[in-house]
């Protein structure tokens, strides 16, 4: 019987997984989420033991994975995509063992704070941690979206796991609670939507620019002058005056700073837009590689410029390389790329324009800081070619309309293969392109100088909602251990 009801706990909990999943972008059914971890908690229910509460966490993060980030493998092969899932999931562990303790001593509202804790840690450590998983970005489209301006995706976790807790217990005996829990966070995201608003200093016309990659079949470095190439072309189809022109990352990956056929074929394409371009390509100093962002300008040449600061290990460089290889010979694939150091900002006509390349945007300090140095519009530059026909993409622009959201500022998404994509302030999306197609989005969009708390205080937020939770669970199995005593 116990194993029944064990096996009946274990495919519940890879259940919950599944529901979370559903909850990411392309889907999007932001109350999957809340759904998914209202199954979960009830897993723990009545009082499962701190081990089973571990391998239910286990269970769960694992088949959420499993289905979140199938496109790691797009390029390198299904083991590294089943390691990093697996990794992750081992961070459930501990939310499924905390889990327990906190539900057998009914501390139920201190669930919440013990997951973003977990949150917390998945997305700083090790190697600055991975953020995409992050349960936030699943309400992207549902009220829980408007409080991410009062403390950042952090705030929306914690709502989110509220209201799962609160579903959770409406079905137990705590119904009370389970209705607080659930109903209020739902009522302050609503009420947080119509309260937007301010901050205007002017407006821009910006115009994102989609090259698109070529066809297979090109050998190495034909493909990148093939990239260059198409992106100018496009830029020079533009057919209205712009005040910015955004191009993608890796746009030019052949350096113009060391090719003069590079630099011609983007002072070209300046001249022709007659407007500053923010071109995405690699250059290399003192330091090493780049991931860099520079400002050509039809006047005045070349500008200011962004090194990526957050860049993808495993991917852009190779922590412990000589280590890794030991298990797997794709660790040299991984490149060498060096962290930037800037502000997060670069000026086009004047303009604070604020830079997240690419995998920056899951980085709540990428954009926070962009705006603390002066940022009145956001970009994300971003080369999701690699990733073909996955998800990625989209999970990637959901995260960029709660940056918006959070940071009040209007951003522009500017993809070599797609999806680019205009998002207002409000998070709402009015333009955005079909991925391995060209196109150009252009726009006129606000300038914004308001200061959300999230952009002044986010990081403070995150960091007392998960001291409360370790404190909350310490505090629980105090508890448990005084009773034992007893």
């Amino acid at each position: 019987m116990r194993k029944r009801i064990l096996a009946l706990r274990l495919g519940v909990a890879a259940l919950s997984g599944v529901s979370v999943y559903l909850s990411y972008a392309p889907i999007g059914w932001w109350p999957a989420a809340i759904v998914g971890m209202a199954l979960f908690y009830l897993c723990l229910a009545p009082q499962v033991s701190v081990r089973v509460g571990a391998l239910l966490g286990f269970v769960h993060g694992l088949s959420l994975y499993l289905f979140l980030l199938p496109w790691i493998g797009e390029f390198v092969g299904n083991l590294p995509y089943v390691a990093l899932a697996v990794t992750e999931a081992l961070y459930s562990i501990a939310v499924g063992a905390g889990g327990a303790v906190l539900m057998k001593r009914r501390m139920h509202w201190a669930f919440p704070l013990w997951f973003v804790s977990v949150e917390w840690l998945r997305s700083t450590w090790p190697f600055g941690g991975f953020a995409w998983g992050r349960i936030a970005w699943g309400q992207v489209g549902g009220p829980l979206q408007y409080l991410a301006p009062y403390g950042g995706p952090a705030l929306v976790s914690v709502a989110t796991l509220a209201c799962a807790t609160g579903l959770a217990l409406c079905l137990l005996h705590p119904r009370l609670l389970g209705a607080v829990l659930l109903v209020v966070p739902l009522a302050l995201g609503g009420a947080a939507s119509i309260s937007r608003g301010g901050g205007e200093v002017g407006q821009v016309t910006v115009a994102a620019i989609q090259g698109n990659v070529p066809r297979l079949g090109l050998d190495f470095n034909e493909q990148r002058r093939a990239v260059l190439s198409n992106h100018v072309k496009q830029t020079e189809a533009l057919n209205q005056q712009v005040d910015l022109v955004v191009w993608p990352e890796n746009a030019s990956d052949v350096n113009p700073f060391a090719d003069a056929g590079a630099m011609s074929m983007i002072n070209q394409a300046v001249q022709s837009a007659h407007a500053p371009i923010l071109v995405g390509t690699l250059t290399r100093d003192d330091v090493g590689p780049r991931n860099t962002m520079v400002v050509f300008d039809p006047e005045t040449g070349q500008g200011e410029y962004h090194h990526k600061k957050y860049l993808q290990p495993f991917g852009e460089y190779m922590p412990y390389r000589s280590f890794f290889r030991l298990f797997s010979s794709y660790v040299d694939m991984a490149g060498n790329f060096q962290p930037g150091d800037g502000t997060g900002v670069v000026h086009m006509k004047g303009i604070p324009v604020g830079v997240s390349t690419c995998y920056e945007v899951a980085f709540d300090a990428a954009g926070r800081d962009a705006v603390h140095n002066g940022a009145q519009i956001l970009t994300v530059p971003t080369n999701n070619a690699t990733f073909g026909f996955t998800d990625m993409t989209y999970q990637q622009l959901a995260m960029s309309r709660m940056r918006a959201l959070e940071l009040d500022r209007a951003v522009v998404i500017a993809a070599t293969s797609g999806v680019s994509a205009i998002v207002l302030p409000s998070g709402e999306v009015t333009q955005k392109t079909s991925i391995f197609t060209n196109g150009t989005l252009v726009e006129t969009l606000p300038l914004k100088d308001s200061s959300t708390f999230a952009a002044r205080a986010g990081k403070y937020v995150e960091h007392v909602l998960s001291i409360m939770g370790v404190l909350f669970l310490i505090a629980a199995l105090w508890k448990r251990r005084s009773a034992q005593g007893d």
